[in-house]
This record gives structure tokens, C-alpha cells and sequence, in this order.
């Protein structure tokens, strides 16, 4: 639908029109990391983010240094925010890498580069997805993961355990971050009792 055409409101709801139609989706708030052409480590935070393919994520963001640098290298890691690291995830979605010489270096957290791709792996966060691209226009990256690897700390039985890693999801509508963690269900098995 387009913004200028009217639509018809739901009846018995609070209707937003099509300008707010994003604003309660929650979004992930990945750590996008890249060297610059100083191999300085630069992070920024995007919430426009899923997974694209079995193996490729992608990535909606406007030009700016770490696209800059996604063009230099062909690569990028990919980190998840945790309410551990809510004030520096902030802080790198706050301020560009164009006006701050080393954002990393500044929150006091570490960079590593990745063994796989010309990129740095932040050790301060738990999950790292590391990238080469596929493909960059039009505003929308999509890179290939090539690995994953995770901290121990976030496992259980081998495997990422979203409650020991609490991720945070950007809430637009309430522009705040919110913790995700709490199993609810289980997938192919919660609705079952609606097969029997």
C-alpha cells in the first residue's frame, strides 16, 4: 500500500494507518563489525536484520563508515546485543566511526580478527556470526555466514541457549530495549493438543 492511499480501519481496534506499520515489530539488535582502512575496529548497531537464507542474514542500513568498510574488506561480523552490554550496544548505534577514531577501544571492549573473513570478532559479545558478502545495493547487505562460534558461558548441552545469552530486541513503538530469554513453548510440540 502506499502512504498517499487511504485504508480502511479494522472495526474494534486502535488503527495506526500504514506509518506506524513497524513500529511494534520487535527487531534484533545485531552488532555489525568492520575494520576500517587503518584496521581500526569500527561496531554499529542495526535493528533492520534476519536471517535471509539457511546460511546468509541480511542487513537494511544507509551508507555510512561501516558500509565504507563492508566495501573495502567484502566481510562483517555479526554480533547480538545482550543486557549485558545494553549501554555499549547504544553507544556504538549512537555515535558513527567517522567521528569517533576507535569505538571499541572507547567502551573498553575487545576486538580479535576473525580467522574466516577480514573482519573483527568483538570478544564482549557472546555470539558472533562471521560474513562475506554476497551482495550490497540498494541499501539492503546480504552476507554469507561462513561460521558461527559462541562463548561457552551461552551453552547448554552444545548449544545456544537464548537464556544464558539474553539478546535484547529494539521495541520502536516504546524506543526502548527489551531482554528475550523466557522459554513460553515448544516449537512442533505446543500445539500438538490441538491435533489429537
Amino acid at each position: 500500500m502506499k502512504t498517499n492511499e487511504t485504508f480502511k480501519e479494522v472495526a474494534g481496534r486502535k488503527n495506526f494507518g500504514p506509518a506506524h506499520a513497524l513500529m511494534t515489530t520487535p527487531q534484533p539488535c545485531v552488532m555489525i563489525a568492520t575494520w576500517d582502512k587503518d584496521h581500526t575496529p569500527d561496531v554499529m548497531m542495526a535493528a533492520w536484520a534476519g536471517q535471509y537464507d539457511h546460511n546468509q542474514i541480511v542487513v537494511s542500513m544507509s551508507k555510512h563508515k561501516t558500509t565504507e568498510n563492508i566495501e573495502l574488506t567484502g566481510a562483517f561480523t555479526v554480533s547480538f546485543a545482550d543486557v549485558r552490554t545494553v549501554a555499549e550496544s547504544d553507544y556504538f548505534g549512537l555515535m558513527s566511526g567517522s567521528k569517533v577514531a576507535d569505538k571499541v577501544a572507547k567502551v573498553g571492549f575487545k576486538a580479535v580478527p576473525s580467522p574466516n573473513v577480514d573482519a573483527p570478532i568483538i570478544c564482549d559479545y557472546p555470539l558472533t556470526l562471521e560474513c562475506k558478502v554476497v551482495s550490497w545495493s540498494g541499501g539492503i547487505l546480504i552476507g554469507e555466514v561462513v561460521n558461527m562460534s559462541a562463548d561457552e558461558c551461552i551453552l547448554t548441552d552444545g548449544k545456544v541457549d537464548l537464556g544464558k545469552l539474553q539478546p535484547i530486541v529494539f521495541d520502536a513503538a516504546a524506543n526502548t530495549y527489551r531482554a528475550i530469554g523466557e522459554v513460553v513453548g515448544q516449537a512442533w510440540g505446543s500445539g500438538k493438543k490441538f491435533t489429537e
